[in-house]
């Protein structure tokens, strides 16, 4: 079983499907990245460098914006990616990881 989901190929962020320990390494559609910190089950983890301002995707959908910088491998959460869910003002732009 893989350890982390990717449903689209704009998504820039992956789910655990598993908990996820700092250090880490997990693979999906040919991105590897480390696991910067602990990720708890069903989480996201970021496939690539996402900067302050980016739009984040999951499901092929715009989840948020990140807030600050999220690295490769981060946890991605309220901490770092303001929701944009339900505003309606965000196209989807092309992918962030590919």
């Amino acid at each position: 079983m893989n350890k982390v989901l990717r449903m689209d190929p704009i998504d820039n962020l992956a789910t655990c499907l598993v908990p996820i320990a700092k250090g880490t390494e997990v693979e999906v559609d040919g991105i590897r990245v480390t696991a910067l910190e602990d990720i708890p089950q069903y989480h996201k983890i970021a496939l690539c460098d996402i900067a302050r301002g980016d739009v984040v995707y999951k499901y092929g959908q715009v989840i948020g914006l990140a807030s600050r910088d999220i690295a490769a491998g981060a946890y991605a959460h309220t901490h770092n990616v303001e929701s944009t869910r339900g505003r309606g003002d965000r196209a989807k732009e092309d992918a962030a990881c590919s």
